[in-house]
């Protein structure tokens, strides 16, 4: 997996140094911990004392909350390369759930180890802020979604996010528009905030317009251009700007 500074969005570039040492130094403290787990796997129970914080080596992940009525909302996805569940660090009890949505690789490092490192080496510190940093910019982004977006502008942007960060972590070549999806349907709608039934039809729309086309745990990005065109105006200006957000070659604003 390729760990370099463009993976590191937004750094201050007297930051990319350390940031880069980080991420090798929390490789180093996390080594002989990956274990294979399959998918479904509850990592962090919803409201419960937790000791460790994650990288994901391959696979996918999400955090999410649900109620006993049966709704649920994710609330973030997780790629290869991200590190999670660093408020361990500071909580000793998480509000929502961490499970996996595929068979996936994870690493995982008990709290006060990484507090001990935390505390001194600030190459560990700056890595683990940063990732919180970057959790609240996709947060940020996809509330204003929620919030303003329509059900077609939000499944373009959370397809033209999930790429461009599976090219940023070297998951997938720069050029590759087939990518892993392991949501179904329900899951997309509670990652989009719509119902199943609505879920349904804007796929449908996407595949019949040649924009992209859903099947056997993956998705085929038929109409780069217009997939973007459609997300355009729930990205910011950092993703509008990224090269990894766009296909080699393109001219960005």
């Amino acid at each position: 997996m390729v760990m370099n500074a463009a993976r590191f969005v937004l750094h201050r570039p007297e930051l990319v140094g350390s940031l880069v040492r980080g991420d090798a130094k929390l490789a180093e403290l996390m080594k002989g911990s990956a274990r294979t787990l399959p998918a479904g796997h509850v990592l962090i129970e919803a409201n419960t004392e937790h000791e460790y914080v994650y990288r994901l080596r391959s696979g996918w992940a999400c955090r999410n909350r649900s109620v006993p009525d049966g709704r649920d909302q994710f609330i973030l996805i997780f790629l290869p390369g991200d590190l999670f569940a660093v408020k361990s660090l500071f909580v000793t009890r998480h509000p929502d759930r961490v499970q996996l949505l595929s068979e996936s690789v994870v690493e995982r490092l008990n709290y006060q180890q990484l507090q001990e490192a935390y505390s001194h080496d600030a190459d560990i510190a700056n890595r683990c802020i940063w990732q919180v940093i970057e959790e609240e910019r996709r947060l940020h982004g996809w509330v204003f979604g929620l919030g303003q977006g329509s059900a077609e502008e939000r499944l373009a942007l959370l397809l033209v996010d999930l790429r461009g960060r599976l090219v940023m972590s070297g998951a997938i070549p720069e050029d590759s528009l087939t990518i892993e999806f392991p949501l179904t349907q329900v899951q997309v709608g509670e990652q989009l905030g719509i119902t199943p039934v609505h879920t349904n039809r804007v796929i449908k729309s996407f595949r019949e317009r040649g924009i992209a086309a859903f099947r056997s745990g993956e998705v085929t990005i038929q109409n780069f251009a217009e997939l973007r065109r459609i997300a355009d105006p729930l990205m910011d200006s950092y993703e509008r700007s990224a090269a990894q957000y766009g296909l080699p070659g393109e001219e960005r604003a």
